[in-house]
């Protein structure tokens, strides 16, 4: 595996510190520039939807650098608008910064995905998608907690200025160990226009509507998944962090071990994987009672659901990249960042309507069900044969 892939893994682990840790750090943040806790959580907001406009907008625009090129002036944005976050005094300029970071963040994914074919080679595409996304689980086990605990020492934007010194790190090995690679064949505007016509396919738009609604799974039970723990009888505040982090562990885990297999059995994972999560998420409503059962079922749904994510990853690009090279990593960072918006606005609702968090959990069942019903239909519609999201590789 090329060194510029773990190079570009922790560029990955500074974005998904950035984008998760503001869940750590609402209330000094908050009360630092004198607004509502509800009105420091469109931070999380607009960073979310910075992502899904972000990815597709960017690799229209950088899609036709260099690989170094692009990877480094993404990296370099979003270093920068951390900077301008921890210096200003104004609630809406840092509301603008963190626009900029995510569009910085999806496009830095989009470019970055759709250059692994080329990168690594068609058949250790998986393996490298694995090795990305461990970057932002262990910013789950790692950065989030860190930023939070740098939040409580020496207030917010400490954890904003550790973002920025960390993606500045990497600038310097990702200018010097990410090959240039060449820009696509076509660049032109038409030509890129012609890359969306790939969502026609069965196979691409199973697979991003599957990832939709596997990280719309995800992210509503994640969201939700500190204060189910605080709700179990006996528990102390102490847990909260702990079951996070187990998350976290059970990501990495995940997605470690699919990035060993996906590039042989990449059809195997999405088809067995998806219906598993409808039982992990069920099994995982059905224990929440007991801290015990949340510790544990944490584990298990954090390994599960960032396993297949991995794995469905991996399928969009390498299915979509040979008729929409520029546009494959946008597709993917796309579908996974709708599901992260939408996941937790339908569970939030839910749980409004039955006063119990644990309802969020029965959401991402809802919603892992729905995706392992289109796979299994599409199995059987269109045969054990043909290859309905992914093809094994021989």
């Amino acid at each position: 595996m090329p060194i510029g892939v773990f190079v570009l893994a922790a560029a990955v682990f500074a974005q998904g510190t950035s984008e998760f840790m503001m869940s750590g750090l609402l209330a000094p943040t908050a009360a630092d520039f004198g607004v509502s806790l509800g009105t420091v959580g469109l931070l999380t907001s607009v960073y979310a939807v910075g992502m899904v406009l972000g990815a597709p907008t960017m690799a229209a625009t950088a899609g036709r650098w260099p690989l170094r090129r692009s990877a480094t002036t993404f990296l370099a944005l979003f270093c920068l608008a951390h900077v301008v976050g921890a210096l200003t005094t104004d609630f809406v300029v840092l509301v603008a910064t963190r626009v900029v970071a995510a569009v910085a963040n999806a496009g830095f994914l989009a470019i970055v995905l759709a250059a692994l074919p080329r990168l690594v080679g068609p058949a250790l595409v998986g393996r490298a998608t694995s090795i990305i996304v461990s970057g932002v689980t262990v910013a789950c086990i790692a950065g989030v907690p860190a930023g939070t605990l740098l939040g409580q020492l020496w207030g917010w934007r400490s954890a904003f200025w550790a973002v920025a010194v960390v993606s500045a790190v990497v600038l310097v090995p990702l200018a010097s160990m990410v090959p240039r690679d060449g820009a696509g064949a076509d660049a032109s505007d038409r030509y890129m226009r012609s890359e969306w016509a790939v969502l026609g396919g069965r196979e691409v738009r199973s697979a991003v509507l599957v990832g939709v609604l596997v990280n719309a799974a995800t992210f509503a039970a994640f969201t939700y998944l500190g204060t189910v723990a605080a709700t179990v009888a006996g528990a102390t505040a102490a847990w909260v962090p702990l079951v996070l982090a187990l998350f976290g562990v059970g990501s990495f885990v995940g997605v470690t071990l699919t990035g060993r297999y996906s590039d042989r059995h990449p059809r195997s994972i999405v088809t067995v994987g998806t219906p598993g999560l409808v039982a992990v998420w069920a099994l995982a409503t059905m224990t929440a009672h007991t801290m015990a059962g949340v510790a544990v079922m944490t584990l298990l749904t954090g390994a599960a659901a960032f396993g297949v994510g991995s794995a469905l990853i991996a399928t969009i690009v390498r299915t979509a990249a040979p008729a929409a090279p520029r546009l494959a990593g946008a597709l993917a960072t796309t579908a996974l960042n709708v599901g992260a918006v939408l996941g937790p606005v339908v569970a939030g609702v839910v749980v409004d309507h039955t006063q119990s968090p644990v309802a969020a959990l029965w959401c991402a069942c809802g919603a892992a069900a729905v995706a392992a019903a289109i796979v299994v239909f599409d199995r059987v519609r269109h045969g054990r044969s043909a290859d309905p999201i992914g093809v094994d590789a021989r």
